[in-house]
């Protein structure tokens, strides 16, 4: 501001100097706060599978491909009258696939792409 001469007061110089500095160091302040609370809330929201829910949903997996491989065959055998063969060899492909779906879930599978190893892989 300026007092009546149109001479500007050198004490509101100095306040909006103090100001100035007050506000960068809460800007400073507050991109800190705000960093640590991102990476509290990431570690907060991160995707997490307890052992029993891991394991649920592998049992699930395999005694789904069991069930539906052996209704399938149950049906093909009432259907053509092929018993048991139908059961027995769609109870089987049931059961790989039950395997097959369990092993892409846990991912003990290797990439056909890639040939490395991922054993060895230190990364």
């Amino acid at each position: 501001m300026s007092d009546r001469d149109g001479a500007p007061d050198p004490s509101n110089s100095a306040k909006d100097t103090e100001l100035s500095d007050r506000l960068k160091s809460l800007g400073g302040r507050l991109g800190k706060h705000r960093v640590r609370r991102d990476k509290e809330l990431k570690a907060e929201t991160a995707p997490r599978q307890p052992g029993v829910a891991m394991g649920l949903r592998l049992a699930s997996d395999l005694v789904a491909g069991v069930v539906v491989g052996a209704a399938l065959g149950w049906g093909f055998d009432r259907l053509f009258d092929t018993s048991p063969w139908g059961l027995i060899v769609l109870f089987l492909l049931g059961f790989a696939a039950g395997l097959r779906n369990v092993i892409r879930s846990v991912g003990m599978s290797r990439p056909n792409d890639s040939g490395a190893d991922r054993r060895h892989d230190s990364r």
